[in-house]
């Protein structure tokens, strides 16, 4: 369990009682049990009668072995995921009952009763308060308020949790306060929809997880107009959901690719382009299946992320390439839809927008991405023939106090 950060002593535990993580343990074990039993069997000895006798009945039987498969793989992930929260640990730091004491002077100056104040430092060696707390008079105090009066108590520059509540209460609240990232960023987005269309086959999406992980996706839904769009729209929010809820990128990928697959005769197919973005470190971290090539543009120096695989919902076991690379202080990355680059096709070519945007003084992202845009709509003189979408996310370091 975690310790009170005034009882003592530096070590990992875990953050679940041992009864908890055993039986979530016990649970991982018969998921995967259950996941053995949909895995595909040996094929029977005659397969090739059966397949002279009765195709249709043959491609059935292999389409059903295809899905307990993909089942099995979705089984063992979850069984994967729950292992690795039963054996998550944390490192409680040590605090002298004299400095708690100090803290709980110094809130109560301003109204703030506490308990059950620890200090945690998680895997990746980021800094984590959880902290016990109610108001006990009428003024009101908000979360992050607190949160700055904590930063300056443990010289930790600290922000509220997104599930905290806004203000500290009469009544015995557990807040978290999680280390401030090192890195902000700022999008911007410009959208253009093929001329025959009046829907946009492109889907996007921004969202910060609890990990800090700045995060856009974009899908290009094979055709336009709303299939285009209800297959992209598909793609962006499960992959949205599935990383919000822990999911590894690649199992994500694969579930999703199953979900296309599974249409049959309705073939769907969308591209998916997925830029992750580490606050704390600068890691960047690039999945691309079947998406245009994307840039990071650093100055005036361009360096381009490309991929040479096919779009999602084609292949039971979708082809994806992972790129990664570190950002620096007034990057900028850039991810466009092939609308984009088949609008440069039409003009100075494809392989120009490299240079394109390299030659841009512009800092502002929605500027840059709206002069991108707008310099492909002047190759191709205003014939959208398909979507095009551009993203743009610039990445600044935060001024220290």
């Amino acid at each position: 369990m975690k310790k009170n950060v005034a009882d003592g002593n530096d070590s990992f535990e875990s953050i679940l009682p041992e009864y908890g993580r055993r039986k979530l343990l016990t649970y991982a074990d018969s998921i995967r049990d259950l996941a053995d039993t949909f895995r595909e069997t040996k094929k029977e000895a005659g397969a090739e009668d059966i397949l002279k006798e009765d195709r249709n009945e043959y491609i059935w039987q292999q389409k059903l072995a295809e899905n307990k498969n993909l089942m099995a793989e979705h089984l063992q992930e979850m069984a994967e995921i729950m292992t690795s929260v039963a054996s998550e640990a944390r490192c409680c730091q040590p605090m002298s009952v004299r400095r708690f004491r100090q803290i709980a002077h110094a809130l109560r100056e301003v109204d703030i009763q506490i308990k059950n104040l620890y200090l945690i430092e998680n895997e990746l060696g980021r800094m984590e308060i959880s902290i016990s707390m109610k108001n006990t008079k009428k003024a009101t105090l908000s979360a992050d308020e607190v949160g700055d009066l904590l930063s300056v108590l443990l010289n930790i520059r600290l922000i509220s949790a997104g599930d905290n509540p806004f203000f500290v209460g009469d009544e015995w609240k557990t807040f978290y306060y999680i280390e401030e990232a090192k890195f902000h960023v700022l999008t911007g987005v410009a959208k253009a929809v093929k001329e025959t269309e009046k829907i946009s086959g492109d889907n996007y999406a921004f969202f910060t997880t609890g990990t800090g992980n700045q995060t856009a996706i974009l899908s290009d839904g094979m055709g336009s107009g709303d299939k285009a769009c209800a297959d992209s729209t598909m793609v962006v929010e499960l992959m949205e959901k599935f990383l919000e809820a822990g999911f590894q990128t690649e199992t994500a990928v694969q579930m999703i690719n199953s979900s296309l697959v599974s249409g049959g005769e309705n073939t769907n197919m969308s591209t998916l382009d997925l830029c992750s973005i580490d606050l704390y470190s600068g890691e960047c971290r690039f999945v691309k299946v079947g998406s245009s090539s994307s840039y990071i543009k650093r100055q005036h120096l361009v360096d381009r992320i490309s991929a040479g695989n096919l779009p999602m919902g084609i292949f039971q076991k979708p082809d994806m390439e992972i790129v990664g690379r570190t950002l620096v202080d007034g990057d900028y990355v850039i991810m466009v839809s092939d609308g984009i680059l088949d609008a440069l096709s039409q003009g100075i070519g494809e392989d120009m927008l490299p240079e394109v945007i390299g030659d841009s003084n512009l800092e502002n992202p929605g500027e840059i991405a709206g002069s991108i845009l707008n310099f492909c709509i002047h190759q191709c003189r205003g014939h959208i023939r398909d979507d095009m979408t551009v993203l743009v996310i610039g990445i600044w370091k935060k001024e220290e106090d």
